[in-house]
């Protein structure tokens, strides 16, 4: 059989070539610095995939991850990549029984952020938004029932850090008939949690269902995206590869930080815990039962053309 490559045959697998040739970068990077043994870790992180040729149930084919192996290297694009997708499916798989019995709750997604930083700043920068979100939560007007929060850091033209938090809260109904609570003011309570001596930029949106509550059946498209857009990477891709000095000191200030946080209810639905191996292979959406005869097609990494190529199926 002639070469075959991993994202001809199946277009949701595409992004697997995008973020292992950006783990090559990163690797290299790590090179010749004091975090080498991450250089060592990630250049052999998923460069065999064994995926199952299953159908689903309309009778489409689909690959399914069985079997890789992760570096666990906390800013490698690949295990940063499917953290997010595991973080995401746990997620979603929770939401009919959050509509259950939460079935009149709304949504809101809030964006928080601070001043630039120099980069060796950014911790005590993240430990001070920290201390503040508490200050928030602690406030009688806070209006979640529950919430879920991710830092997110970017990296600036000039080198600095831009942290700031996403946070998708559930809310009661009243919220929007009684206890709304309008953009400024949510800068005002952020400011002021923050102790700063400047007005930070704050956006907030109402997330709105299909008809005006969860479906625990068809979660709206509105909802999920949210659900994507506040469980995605710390840092993006392109940031973590831009610079090997930025990248070492973007990993000394955030070692042992938590990137992701619950509260409220949520907590009932969801756990903080890290995810395990098992967890970074099937932790996709659209995972389903795979039985043991379903072919098995194995993709190795070839770093010259930067693609996955296939190595054998069999039938």
């Amino acid at each position: 059989m002639s070469d075959f490559y991993l994202s001809d045959l199946s277009e949701k697998d595409k992004p697997w070539d995008y973020h292992r040739a950006l783990t090559d970068k990163i690797r290299d990077l790590y090179r010749g610095t004091e975090f080498a043994s991450y250089a060592e870790r990630s250049a052999v992180c998923a460069k065999v995939l064994e995926f199952a040729l299953t159908a689903t149930d309309d009778g489409e084919r689909v690959f399914r991850l069985q079997a890789a192996r992760f570096c666990r290297v906390r800013h490698c694009p690949i295990c940063q990549w499917r953290r997010s997708l595991m973080w995401k499916a746990r997620f979603i798989k929770a939401l009919p029984s959050i509509a259950a019995d939460h079935p009149t709750a709304r949504w809101i997604f809030l964006t928080l952020t601070v001043k630039n930083c120099p980069l060796p700043e950014l911790r005590e920068n993240l430990t001070s938004m920290n201390k503040a979100w508490k200050r928030i939560c602690d406030r009688k007007v806070f209006p979640a029932l529950g919430w879920v929060k991710s830092f997110e850091v970017t990296r600036s033209k000039d080198g600095t850090a831009h942290p700031h938090f996403h946070v998708l809260m559930m809310v009661p109904p009243s919220y929007f008939k009684k206890d709304y609570i309008s953009q400024q003011k949510w800068r005002e309570l952020w400011q002021h949690a923050l102790r700063a001596d400047y007005e930070p930029v704050v956006d907030v949106r109402a997330i709105k269902p299909k008809s005006g509550s969860i479906d625990p059946a068809d979660p709206s498209k509105p909802l999920l995206a949210t659900i994507k857009e506040t469980l995605k990477y710390t840092v993006k891709g392109q940031d973590l590869a831009a610079d090997a000095s930025w990248l070492v000191e973007l990993t000394h200030q955030l070692h042992k930080t938590r990137a992701i946080a619950l509260g409220g209810v949520l907590k009932n639905y969801l756990s903080e815990e890290e995810p395990d191996q098992g967890d970074l292979i099937h932790g996709d959406e659209d995972q389903g039962d795979v039985s043991p005869d379903d072919p098995r097609w194995w993709f190795s990494w070839r770093e010259m053309i930067k693609r996955y190529m296939g190595d054998q199926e069999e039938e």
